[in-house]
Parts: structure tokens; C-alpha cells; sequence
């Protein structure tokens, strides 16, 4: 294995990946460790993503099914415990807009699935096809994921209900 080529890969892509991580975790230290299980598994597989030609996909596909299995295992053995909600804030409309706490607060409240949807179409750019193979799923349930968070975000954003004037998208 071509060790210093890996490296320059890591190093060159590590500010990119752990925005990724971030954006899936909501946390820097869980990014963190997400970050490190995902290039430790690109490591491993080095020969193969070398020849593929995209080792920042590859990586970033690992950590969301990485960020996927370990939290349908803690949902596991959680089943059956009730779980609290976090605390909602309430800023005022004006501190909505520039508040990346309140946001990313209600990133966290979207399911992995939904969350995983959003940042790799929203921050990644990836279409319907990628996001369905990283999540081993069909474009239509992408879609479908897609269409459920962005509604819940909207009803979060506003509690008052519906809009549907000229450029904001109704609830799907």
C-alpha cells in the first residue's frame, strides 16, 4: 500500500470530510470519531478507492453508513426506553435567520436518515442516484426522505402554519 499517497489524500481532504461529519453527527467530538472509524476503513481499503478515483466519495459514503449502523444500534438498545426530546428554543424572528445553534437543533431533531438526505443533497450536492446508493436505498424513498424532513424543518420554522405564497414552498 502506497502510504504517503493516503496521507496526502487525508490531509488534503480532512477540512472537507469533517464538515461532512459534522453535518451528520451535530457534534464536533462524535465528528470526530466518525471521522477517524471512516478513514480508518479507507485505509484499509486503500488499493481499491485508489483505482476508483474518488476517494472523498468513498470516505464520505463510509461515514454515513458507518453514522447509520451505529445509530440503528444504539436505537436498539434503547427500544423500549422513552426518549426525551431536546429542549426547544424559542429565538426571536430575527436571530432565526443568522442562529446556527437553533438550526442545527433542529437538524437533530429530523431522523439519521433524513439528516443524511439533507447533507449530502444540500451540502454535498449529490443527486437522488448517489444518495440512494450511500444509503442502499431507492431514488424514489430519497425523494421521499428528502420531502418529509424539509416539511418537518418548515413546520419547526413556523409553528403558525402553512404558507403558500409566491417562492416558499408548501408542505408536502
Amino acid at each position: 500500500m502506497d502510504r504517503t499517497e493516503f496521507e496526502e489524500f487525508a490531509s488534503a481532504g480532512l477540512p472537507a470530510l469533517f464538515r461532512h461529519a459534522r453535518a451528520l453527527t451535530g457534534d464536533p467530538q462524535d465528528a470526530q470519531d466518525l471521522l477517524q472509524d471512516a478513514l480508518l476503513r479507507v485505509w484499509r481499503a486503500w488499493p481499491a478507492v485508489r483505482r476508483d478515483g474518488n476517494p472523498i466519495g468513498y470516505a464520505k459514503t463510509t461515514m454515513v453508513r458507518l453514522h447509520s449502523s451505529a445509530l440503528r444500534r444504539m436505537r436498539r438498545r434503547l427500544a423500549g426506553r422513552p426518549v426525551a426530546a431536546p429542549p426547544a428554543e424559542e429565538p426571536s424572528a430575527v436571530d432565526r435567520v443568522d442562529d446556527r445553534h437553533h438550526l442545527r437543533g433542529l437538524l437533530m431533531r429530523l431522523t439519521p436518515t433524513q439528516r443524511a438526505v439533507l447533507v449530502m443533497t444540500y451540502l454535498e450536492d449529490a443527486d437522488d442516484r448517489t444518495i440512494a446508493v450511500a444509503l442502499r436505498r431507492r431514488p424514489s424513498s430519497v425523494r421521499a426522505t428528502r420531502s418529509r424532513a424539509l416539511a418537518k424543518l418548515r413546520a419547526d420554522l413556523d409553528p403558525a402554519g402553512p404558507r403558500t405564497a409566491r417562492g416558499v414552498l408548501p408542505h408536502a
